[in-house]
């Protein structure tokens, strides 16, 4: 499990199928076998550096994210699985990201804030809402508005010097986790819509 807190915005050092990663914080406690998430995505070290990580990506890693689409020098949100003991201080994550949304524009409001807009595709539009969490490449953020699949979630100073979001550009595809919950919801609904017309 991952809160969306990120930890440390990772480098890029060879991109592919087998992704290496120089970072430094994270490493702190990561043994070969360990989880971490990359832009919000869990992956699996299988290679550990005194520089950075290495971790193989499969064909599904690479369809519904957007970790195929790195190049080397690109930064990388990372964040190690959650603690017990740690404090909650984003939303539950899985690091099982559902899909990608095509980043419309990024801008610039005061005091150093910006405002992200993003293009959600049709099949996961239904577990978004207005003040609801979601993940953007592994950030937790709250979504200030969903209209007509525009989501605008707001950007804080801090999220923007701490991750990859300053570097992003209009057309880039980022790696988007609903709400588990929704999810969750949705699939109880609909057994039992299924049963009342079943018993009827």
């Amino acid at each position: 499990m991952f809160t969306g807190i990120v930890e440390e915005l990772g480098t890029v050092r060879q991109a592919g199928s087998r992704l290496s990663i120089s970072c430094a914080a994270v490493l702190e406690d990561m043994t070969i076998g360990a989880s971490i998430a990359v832009n919000g995505v869990c992956l699996t070290a299988v290679e550990v550096r005194e520089d950075g990580f290495t971790a193989d990506l499969a064909p599904e890693t690479l369809d519904r994210s957007n970790l195929g689409d790195l190049r080397a020098g690109d930064g990388v949100n990372l964040e190690r699985p959650i603690t017990l003991a740690a404090r909650l201080s984003g939303h539950i994550m899985q690091g099982h990201v559902d899909g990608t949304a095509v980043l419309e524009e990024l801008r610039e409001l005061h005091d150093g804030n910006w405002e992200l807009r993003v293009r959600i595709p049709e099949a996961l539009d239904r577990y978004l809402v207005f003040k609801g969490s979601i993940a953007i490449d592994g950030i937790s953020l709250t979504i200030a508005d969903i209209t007509d699949r525009l989501l605008r979630v707001a950007i804080i100073p801090h999220t923007y010097s701490a991750t990859n979001i300053a570097k992003r550009k209009p057309g880039d595809r980022l790696n988007i986790e609903c709400d588990m919950l929704a999810k969750h919801v949705e699939k109880l609904l609909a057994r039992i819509s299924l049963s009342g017309a079943t018993s009827d």
